[in-house]
C-alpha cells in the first residue's frame, strides 16, 4: 500500500511540475524594461491570447526554442539550458498602444519569442510573414525583428 501512494504521489508531482514547466510563461507580467513601459505597458498572457494594454490578441504556439535559439534571441546562457517559445500571432500595423505606439512600426506584427529566466520574461515580436530564424546571424541580419521586451513579476 505504501509504494502505491508512494508511486501515485511521484507521478502526480511529476504531472505538475511539468505542466507548471510548460506554462512558464503564462500569466500576469508588470513591464519592466524601457520598451515595455513605452509600448506595451503590462501584459498578460494565456494559452490562446495576449493582452496588451486591455487589447486581447488570439496566439497559437509555433514551437519550443532550444536552449541555442534562446541563447541567440535573448543572450541567455546557452549551458543553462532554458527553453522558450514561438507563437504566431496578428497585430495589425496600425495598432497603437501606449503614446501612440505600435509594436513594429509600420508592419503587421506576425511572431512572438518568449523566454522565462526566474521571475522575468522576455519577448522579441518579429513581422514577416515566416518563421524568424534563431541564431546569431541571422537575427543580426534580420530586418523583421521589432523589439524586445522584458517584464517581471
Amino acid at each position: 500500500m505504501n509504494k502505491r501512494i508512494l508511486l501515485l504521489s511521484s507521478f502526480t508531482l511529476a504531472l505538475a511540475v511539468s505542466v507548471l514547466c510548460s506554462a512558464q510563461d503564462r500569466g500576469y507580467w508588470r513591464a519592466d524594461s524601457s520598451t515595455a513601459n513605452s509600448i506595451t505597458g503590462d501584459i498578460t498572457l494565456s494559452e490562446s491570447k495576449i493582452t496588451i494594454n486591455f487589447l486581447a490578441f488570439p496566439i497559437s504556439q509555433a514551437r519550443k526554442l532550444s536552449p541555442a535559439e534562446v541563447s541567440a534571441a535573448f543572450d541567455a546562457d546557452v549551458n543553462a539550458g532554458y527553453t522558450g517559445n514561438l507563437y504566431h500571432l496578428t497585430v495589425p500595423a496600425a495598432q497603437r498602444f501606449l503614446h501612440h505606439n505600435t509594436l513594429c512600426g509600420t508592419e503587421q506584427t506576425e511572431w512572438m519569442a518568449t523566454y522565462v529566466s526566474g521571475r522575468n520574461l522576455q519577448i522579441a515580436f518579429f513581422s514577416g510573414t515566416d518563421a524568424p530564424v534563431f541564431t546569431l546571424d541571422a537575427l543580426a541580419k534580420s530586418t523583421d525583428l521589432c523589439g524586445t521586451f522584458t517584464y517581471g513579476r
